[in-house]
């Protein structure tokens, strides 16, 4: 049996929800990935985008540089993975019709509400975490002002410098060269 933990550590976010890649499952399956696809694009209506989607192809190129491989032909990267959320996970149960594909869905199932189940257990920690994102917004937005205003006095003319010494009166040192004549 593959552990739980094996499992959940494959379960990506990826646009704000939780799933696992076509090549990973496939692996799970212990089949190819082409024949993952292949049985998803025979029943492709039971996978609407709520349940699997294919990766648009800013995802594919951020995917690409995380698992940092250098030839796009390797690890099934030629074509964009589909993706499948955790209800697309369970339908795939009902496309392929394996034993061991119902014991890994099972598990899948099982990893992903332990995950949700880790997520909401501590809500004092949601709510620092919360609190912690408001406190960075608004840091975040101070620190700008200060940019801004930083960049306004960067652009400023620099004020002429002040001279040092004493300073002569000429109209008085006139009057003395006038009267000195």
């Amino acid at each position: 049996m593959i552990p739980i933990e094996q499992i959940s550590g494959k379960i990506l976010l990826i646009r704000a929800q939780k799933v696992l890649l076509d090549r990973d499952l496939a692996k799970l399956y212990g089949i190819e990935t082409k024949y993952l696809k292949r049985a998803v694009r025979r029943n492709i209506e039971r996978f609407p985008g709520d349940f699997m989607f294919e990766m648009n192809d800013e995802e594919l190129n951020n995917w690409r540089c995380q698992i940092d491989t250098s030839n796009s032909t390797k690890m099934g990267l030629r074509y964009k993975p589909m993706v499948f959320t955790e209800q697309g996970v369970a339908m795939l149960s009902s496309v392929l019709h394996s034993k061991k594909a119902i014991e890994i869905n099972i598990l899948i199932m099982r990893a992903f509400v332990r995950m949700r189940e880790l997520l909401y257990s501590d809500k004092n920690l949601s709510l620092k975490i919360e609190k912690l994102e408001q406190e960075m917004n608004k840091q975040g937005k101070s620190l700008n002002q200060v940019i801004k205003i930083v960049t306004k006095l960067l652009k400023q003319p620099k004020p002429k410098p002040k001279e040092i010494g004493f300073r002569i009166d000429k109209s008085i040192n006139n009057k003395k060269t006038k009267e000195a004549r």
